[in-house]
């Protein structure tokens, strides 16, 4: 094979990589929209660590787990978003950066809702290739730069 055509198959398995990535980011998070609290943390590692302003340091997925679905499940509705993705792979280690954008309204129940509270921040990642599992959160960072609105249920302080 020459060189030529071994650098495309480098070059294309970094692009594979960098779109699981993003792949994994967008299935887990529309799944936290949805209160999938099983289909969100299976996208974590066993040992991930969750770093979030207001909440400090968080180790293991089941931990992780257990604080998110305790501050967000009570929410009526919410949209999690990611923006400016950027992400960087190498080998079986990745980083990404972007920003988070999440709304959210009200109690339990629907007519609760009342006006969304909004907030966003940086968000920065690790990532590592699982050989069984594929591509997983290893490390989030997040931290809160805005807000908008009451957040009824005070779940982020």
């Amino acid at each position: 094979m020459s060189d030529h055509v071994a650098a495309l198959e480098r070059r294309f398995g970094v692009l594979e990589d960098k779109e699981a990535v993003r792949a994994l980011l967008l299935r887990g998070w529309r799944a936290l929209d949805r209160g999938d609290w099983g289909a969100w943390s299976a996208c974590w590692a066993g040992d991930a660590v969750l770093e979030f302003g207001p909440w400090g340091e968080i180790r293991g997925r089941e931990a992780i787990r257990a604080r998110v679905e305790e501050a967000e499940s009570p929410y009526a509705a919410m949209q999690h978003h990611i923006l400016n993705l950027h992400v960087e792979v190498d080998g079986d280690r990745a980083t990404g950066i972007g920003y988070m954008w999440f709304v959210a309204v009200g109690g339990p129940a629907p007519d609760a809702a009342g006006a969304p509270y909004a907030m966003g921040g940086p968000y920065d990642w690790e990532f590592r290739r699982d050989p069984g599992r594929g591509w997983l959160v290893a490390r989030q960072r997040l931290g809160v730069q805005w807000t908008h609105g009451a957040d009824p249920l005070r779940a982020f302080e």
